[in-house]
């Protein structure tokens, strides 16, 4: 039993059967299960995936050229006609499972094979046709078009399509009616029914399958935003190819260092460098008038360096050991201004319900 269902997009019991079956001998016809898009053949192994291109592939291998596509499938879930290379036709005939085929689904069926056969008599292009594992309704459709239109034994036809699909035809419904069920009249059979359509596809898709995936050890990329973290190449080996390194990101505007002044990530430093926000220079008048102004600070180089880096202290108030709300200035004695003032303070911030608290 396959782990994969319907739930993440791949069919169930899909990995369950061979990708690819043998031509039948003597007809044009080869059975295949459906290929997926690539979206959906990113969730399977690499070595189980299966696509249109992939299908051209294993034909190639042996010699095959595929024409068109008959998709038997009740959905258009699985891939779409952008996923298609150019080079092959596509024919939808929607065709419920489980359950025997109508008579106009074989009908159309029959008119597809026909019309393409009389559009390919001067060449060995191949019919392909699949339903979600290329075994029941694509063995009842093959089979069918071998018994009513090639005249073809019904145990004959059903023995053809499982040697060559590999896998045998499951649903005895099927099996009941090709072999003792009544043959389905070719009335019709020459008129054209649906036009084929042409792939869109002009180049192959990337796949990056599941496998893969959770076989890559984790990417370090906290040195891209945290200095504090050294980069990857100091402290593990280099990856084993799946991806290249990833390369350091550039600082935020914000923390890049003027030009030419060493980066330090836990040291303030202005936005901007301090030429910017030069005073214009002085004319020859001005300049012999102009006295510099004495330094507020110490002219040691060091401290210099460290006020053109960090913005100078706030000034502080001047210290009053007066708790009172009044200005912090008082010449009388220490008497005069303890007792009332401290009264009035505390009258005037202490209030319940209005009322003065003594």
């Amino acid at each position: 039993m396959s782990r994969y269902s319907k739930k993440n997009g791949i069919p169930d019991r899909w990995l369950d059967y061979k990708a690819v079956g043998k031509r039948l001998h003597g007809t044009r016809f080869i059975a295949f299960k459906v290929p997926l898009k690539q979206s959906l053949n990113q969730q399977v192994p690499r070595s189980d995936v299966f696509g249109p291109w992939e299908l051209l592939d294993t034909l190639k291998k042996e010699n095959q050229e595929l024409g068109l596509i008959i998709d038997l499938t009740f959905t258009e879930r699985y891939y779409k006609l952008q996923d298609l290379p150019e080079s092959l036709l596509f024919l939808k005939i929607f065709t419920a499972g489980h359950e025997v085929p109508s008579d106009g689904t074989i009908l159309s069926f029959k008119r597809a094979v026909r019309r393409f056969l009389h559009d390919n008599a001067d060449n060995d292009k191949l019919i392909g046709v699949h339903c979600t594992h290329g075994l029941n309704r694509t063995g009842y459709l093959i089979c069918r078009y071998l018994i009513d239109v090639d005249g073809m034994e019904p145990k004959e036809a059903v023995e053809l399509f499982n040697s060559s699909r590999g896998h045998a035809i499951e649903r005895q419904n099927y099996l009941e009616d090709l072999q003792g069920g009544p043959k389905r009249s070719n009335e019709g059979i020459e008129e054209p029914e649906k036009e084929p359509q042409r792939g869109c596809a002009a180049h192959r898709p990337s796949y990056t399958s599941l496998e893969s995936r959770d076989d890559r050890r984790p990417r370090f990329s906290d040195s891209r935003y945290h200095r504090s973290f050294p980069p990857p190449s100091l402290h593990r080996p280099s990856h084993d190819g799946l991806l290249p390194d990833p390369p350091l990101l550039p600082p935020p505007p914000f923390l890049r260092p003027p030009m030419g002044a060493h980066f330090h990530p836990y040291r303030w430093a202005a936005p901007y460098p301090n030429r910017q926000w030069s005073r214009p220079p002085l004319s020859a008048e001005s300049r012999s008038r102009y006295t510099p102004p004495e330094p507020e600070w110490s002219p040691d180089p060091h401290l210099l360096e460290d006020r053109r880096r960090r913005p100078p202290p706030p000034l502080l108030p001047p210290y009053s050991p007066h708790w009172t709300n009044q200005v912090n200035s008082f010449d009388g004695p220490e008497e005069e201004w303890a007792g009332p003032k401290m009264r009035h303070h505390y009258r005037h911030t202490h209030r319940v319900n209005g009322y003065d608290q003594y």
